[in-house]
């Protein structure tokens, strides 16, 4: 009979590993513990809630829980990251259209909009470098939606697009709102091909980059293509 009464302890293991997630995840889930891969699995099931600041134009940061969560479904251009207004004035005089921070537009835009409000985050995923990846919510409304509905948000391509994500963006994209405005670099071809990612970046090598994209997300942007293909930085 001893060998049934050891079978029945192993048994029970996954199960009380399974029922004990959630205090787990209350408490640790950012201190660099080993977890089994049962606890990996739920993990995407974690909320946070809370008040929260804001990195960059597409993550948080919940001080409270030491975690940063990215919104799910969509990407942003990245902080030093700029595009460009197209009409471009003077160009005997100017190198290159006057330069829009999308960046920190970007950043901008969802300060405002989360400000001092409580924030509901349910993660949905994690990323390659573990980064929870979530659908937020402030004042009840969809964050990423309406970031996308002011043009300050594009729907992420490598993600299976969700339906209202693909209008909304479609309507920013047709009334030219936010970054939709300008000729702008695909955020994956910016950190891709970007060496410089400080704040002390310079628009000119972003127009250079510009001249030489290989995906198009904004209208044809023939004078820059008609560029040399380097410039100083």
């Amino acid at each position: 009979m001893r060998w049934r009464t050891v079978v029945a302890a192993l048994c029970a293991i996954p199960f009380l590993q399974v029922f004990a997630l959630p205090a787990d995840l209350a408490t640790s889930s950012n201190d660099g513990s080993q977890w089994p891969s049962s606890v990996a699995i739920a993990r995407t099931l974690t909320t946070y809630r809370g008040s929260a600041a804001v990195i960059d134009g597409r993550t948080l940061w919940f001080p409270d829980k030491a975690v940063k969560v990215r919104l799910a479904g969509i990407d942003a251009c990245e902080l030093p990251q700029w595009a460009f207004d197209p009409t471009w004035r003077d160009r005997e005089r100017l190198k290159e259209p006057a330069p829009v921070p999308c960046g920190p537009f970007a950043k901008a835009w969802l300060k405002r909009t989360v400000g001092a409000k409580s924030i509901l985050c349910k993660v949905q995923a994690y990323d390659v470098e573990g980064t929870p990846q979530g659908r937020c919510l402030s004042g009840g409304k969809d964050i990423a939606l309406e970031m996308i509905r002011v043009g300050w948000a594009r729907v992420e391509p490598a993600s299976a697009p969700d339906p209202l994500y693909l209008s909304f963006q479609r309507y920013a994209m047709a009334a030219r709102y936010g970054m939709w405005a300008t000729y702008v670099l695909d955020m994956n071809e910016w950190r891709d091909k970007a060496v410089d990612k400080t704040l002390s970046r310079r628009p000119i090598a972003d127009f250079n980059l510009l001249s030489e994209r290989k995906v198009e997300i904004s209208p044809p942007f023939a004078d820059a293509r008609q560029k040399p293909r380097r410039t100083d930085r």
